[in-house]
């Protein structure tokens, strides 16, 4: 068995390789939201003191989370904006350990040579700088790398030069590991004797109280159950599920069950193969409902995030032009304290004051044109957020839909409730009361004629007619407001009818003559 639940990096704790900066933190058992948000207000704290380094790795950290909850694309540009930061302070180390987590993006992504390009890449940085640690991790990598190829030659040759060099290091954790890749390489051979071999020596050395050591456990089962010891297999998997439930892991929880239900079943004792199979699969779903509460609250601190950081801009901004304002205003007093001082004739007084009030009104200008561009951003990047979110909603409900028609009763009512909950999501009213507010201020005199010639239209018809204002396409149109295409074409034929729109006229040309 593989070891596929990455989500342990954050559920352990957040940690930096081989950081030393005293402000770092460690969090206990976070969520991965808690845990990204915590690493962001680090990032941010790290800037503020200029500490590149430590920014570097809060990236770096932040861009493991999104990988382990599958936002691959975020992932990559957190990991991009790491390097760049590596770069500029020139760490070798840190751009190797980079280099790896990259790599392995790359090859869940399926472009393997991609991964192993980057691979090199790292072992390349880490011999530069003498870092054999650094050099025997990625060894263990590109192993991997060929076996997953199934080059097993070179597989079994760079993990050995892995192990050479964790022994020379007397790095117990990095040997056991080694022993484990190499059980793998051995049980994909059929190689079932040697893989035991190897698998014991990483149980020694790990023990069965911590996940890998748990996991090695599974694996003993597994090989002792391939080669016909089904009695031994089952009490390695029995020992397996007891130290998972201990330690509350559902995936091993899961794995022991799985196996067990296999060795019952090759000893046809099918009744207990099948109570091991439920166990099994009840693990799994629960894993599943786990993972999608962690995938929405995930989303959601992102958006927070990106909330907070407009909001910032946005008093960036407004701090700018009251600085404007307050330049313009000194300017004026000391125009005018100046003015009196010298007194001067009646007719410079007139002038200056004539040329001080043009230089208000085009500084007051300019500041409601900045105004009026800043809010047409923030409408434009406002009803792209609704899209996005609507679309991600609805394709997230129709496979829970789909799911929910599954006969697999037992997560039916789960599942339904997770739809509904999707459902009241789609129509949240605080992102529309949001729009509506940024939508009057850019296009106020819309809103004054709307109103002054139709009194009795609804807050949809509003709607509607805000978002043929800001020519919106009619399938974006339909996402933003919930609804099908067809539902948008009976909705734009009654608002025509209200409206008293001719034939032959178009709601869009009626909403821009307005």
């Amino acid at each position: 068995m593989k070891r596929i639940l990455l989500i342990l990096l954050c559920l352990s704790g957040v940690l930096f390789a081989g950081a030393t900066t005293p402000e770092l933190i460690t969090i206990v058992n976070p969520s991965p939201d808690t845990a990204f948000l915590a690493l962001r207000q680090q990032h941010d704290q790290a800037i503020a003191r200029q500490d590149m380094l430590t920014a570097g790795k809060c990236l770096q950290e932040m861009g493991k989370i999104c990988y382990t909850l599958g936002h691959y694309s975020k992932s990559l540009e957190y990991y991009q904006q790491a390097m760049s930061v590596f770069e500029e302070v020139r760490d070798r180390n840190a751009q190797g350990r980079l280099l790896n987590d990259i790599g392995q993006l790359y090859y869940r992504n399926i472009n393997k040579a991609a991964a192993k390009k980057e691979f090199d890449k790292a072992l390349y940085y880490f011999e530069q700088g003498k870092n054999s640690t650094g050099v025997a991790e990625t060894y263990g990598y590109i192993g991997h790398y060929y076996e997953k190829q199934q080059q097993y030659d070179s597989a079994l040759f760079f993990q050995q030069k892995a192990l050479d060099l964790y022994q020379h290091l007397n790095d117990t954790t990095g040997i056991a590991r080694i022993y484990e890749n190499l059980g793998t390489i051995h049980e994909d051979l059929s190689h079932y004797d040697t893989a035991l071999v190897y698998f014991n020596k990483a149980y020694s050395l790990y023990g069965p109280y911590t996940y890998d050591g748990l996991e090695v456990t599974n694996n003993i089962g597994d090989i002792l159950r391939k080669t016909g010891k089904y009695a031994a297999s089952i009490s390695w998997s029995l020992k397996a599920l007891q130290l998972a439930l201990q330690s509350n892991n559902k995936y091993q929880e899961g794995a022991a069950c799985k196996d067990l239900a296999k060795a019952y079943n090759l000893l046809g004792r099918n009744d207990s193969a099948y109570y091991y199979m439920e166990w099994s699969r009840k693990c799994q779903a629960e894993i599943y409902s786990a993972q999608n509460n962690q995938q929405m609250n995930f989303l959601q601190a992102l958006y927070e995030t990106n909330k907070k950081n407009d909001e910032i801009l946005r008093l960036a901004n407004s701090h700018r032009m009251n600085r404007i304002i307050y330049i313009a205003i000194a300017t004026v007093v000391a125009l005018l304290i100046a003015l009196a001082l010298t007194i001067i004739s009646r007719q410079k007084l007139k002038i200056g004051q004539a040329q001080a009030l043009s230089a208000q009104n085009a500084a007051i200008n300019k500041v409601q044109k900045d105004q009026l561009e800043l809010k047409s951003r923030q409408l434009a990047n406002h009803t792209l957020d609704i899209i996005q979110r609507n679309q991600f909603l609805e394709e997230l409900r129709y496979s829970l839909a789909q799911l929910v028609q599954d006969e697999k009763r037992d997560q039916k009512k789960q599942l339904q409730q997770l739809v509904a909950r999707i459902n009241q999501n789609v129509s949240h009213e605080k992102q529309w009361k949001e729009f509506t507010d940024v939508f009057e201020q850019v296009h106020q005199v819309f809103f004054d004629k709307l109103n002054a010639r139709f009194g009795d239209l609804t807050n949809n018809d509003i709607r509607l007619l805000a978002l043929h204002k800001m020519n919106i396409d009619s399938k974006d149109m339909a996402t933003i407001l919930g609804i099908s295409p067809d539902s948008l074409r009976v909705a734009r034929y009654r608002l025509r009818k209200k409206l008293n729109i001719p034939e032959g006229d178009t709601l869009i040309t009626f909403v821009q003559g307005l």
